[in-house]
This record gives C-alpha cells, sequence and structure tokens, in this order.
C-alpha cells in the first residue's frame, strides 16, 4: 500500500462518523481531500459542510457538496482532518498546508474530531515535523527572536500568505514534551495568530491508515 492509499483508507473508515442531517467541519490538506472526495458519494446523507479553507470549499463545492460559513451553521456534530504529526494523547501538529487558524476554529466549534491520517504520522515525541505558527506580519521579527528563546529556529515560509492575509514561522528543531504547555505559551506572544498545536483540544478519534487498512487509535 503506498502512503496515499493509507491515507484513503483512513478517509473511508471516517466515514462511519458521518451520520444523517450533519453538518461536518471539513480540513485541508491532503487526507482531507481524500474525505471529501468520498464524502460526494454520501453527500445525501449531510445537511451541508463548513470547510476550513478557500481550497477545500471550492472542492466541496465542485462535488455539488453545500458549503456554510461557520457563523450561520452553530456547532457542528463532527470535524474531519488530518495531521502532520500525532502523539499517543492525540495532540497534533497541524498547519502544514498553512490552515491552521481556521481549522483550530472548526475543531473548537465541533464536538468531536476525528484525525485521520497515514501510520507514519504517530510519533512518541511531537516536534520533528517543523510547528507552523500564523504571525501578524509586523511581529515577524519579534516573534521570531521568542521563538530562539523558546529553544526552535524559525524559519519564514517564503511566499505564502494565509487566508487571513497572514505570514507563517515554521519553528525547527524543537522537541515537544508538553504540547498544552508550549500552546499556552505561544497563545500569550502577542503577534501570534494560531499556533499548529492541538493539544487543549486534541483529536478525540485517531484514524491511522497501515498497509492493513485503517486502525483506530
Amino acid at each position: 500500500m503506498t502512503q496515499d492509499e493509507m491515507k484513503k483508507a483512513a478517509a473511508a473508515a471516517a466515514l462511519e462518523y458521518v451520520e444523517s442531517g450533519m453538518v461536518i467541519g471539513i480540513g485541508t490538506g491532503s487526507t482531507a481531500n481524500h474525505f471529501i472526495d468520498l464524502l460526494a458519494e454520501v453527500k445525501h446523507k449531510i445537511d451541508a459542510t463548513v470547510a476550513s479553507s478557500v481550497v477545500s470549499a471550492d472542492r466541496l463545492e465542485a462535488h455539488g457538496i453545500k458549503v456554510l460559513d461557520l457563523n450561520d451553521a452553530g456547532t457542528l456534530s463532527l470535524y474531519v482532518d488530518g495531521a502532520d504529526e500525532s502523539n499517543k494523547a492525540l495532540h497534533l501538529i497541524k498547519g502544514g498546508g498553512g490552515a491552521l487558524t481556521r481549522e483550530k476554529i472548526v475543531a473548537a466549534a465541533s464536538e468531536k474530531f476525528v484525525c485521520i491520517a497515514d501510520e507514519s504520522k504517530l510519533v512518541d515525541t511531537l516536534g520533528k515535523f517543523p510547528l507552523p505558527v500564523e504571525v501578524i506580519p509586523m511581529a515577524q521579527a519579534y516573534i521570531a527572536r521568542e521563538i530562539i528563546k523558546m529553544g526552535g529556529k524559525p524559519v519564514l515560509r517564503e511566499g505564502f500568505t494565509t487566508d487571513n492575509g497572514n505570514i507563517i514561522i515554521d519553528v525547527h528543531d524543537m522537541e515537544i514534551i508538553d504540547a498544552i504547555k508550549m500552546e499556552a505559551d505561544f497563545n500569550k506572544l502577542a503577534g501570534v495568530v494560531t499556533v499548529g498545536l492541538f493539544a487543549s483540544r486534541p483529536a478525540d478519534v485517531l484514524i491511522l491508515g497501515t498497509p492493513n487498512g485503517a486502525v483506530t487509535v
């Protein structure tokens, strides 16, 4: 099984959480794209979706799936999204695709967060994947200095602007032992919009695609 096939297996397993009449939050990225394509086959069951990015909204609408603004949708029953890394506590690093702020908002507004990924994304310690931080542009140099104090190496994501009009600094060489504390520490920094740690609100379910099919953690 290729990595892409494992992602698709995880996405297919997440369809079991889709119930009639739901409004579903949809994430961003290659694994979420598989879920969108599979959801199209059962779109008659659901009322609508809320997308965490313009790219995902466009893909949903291309399948004829209704997309609502989160402000109009209320509390969501289910949020399905991928991750760049997960530990055993289902704390995640997300934002490799740059949609971390909207992903975190949709996750917060959802009763259940089902994370889908291939098995390579499960790690003992978070941080090998560079940690994305969405930053208001005028705070770039200040935040970079603070990241160095925290022991990380800040790298501006060149030529990238988020859907919110901000920049992303990717933090390299950071071993994340206490993800909840580090998320809180980043949230205290003026100019940080969101850090790509999903620890204070982790995933509720992690579905991993493996060579033998999907496994639920």
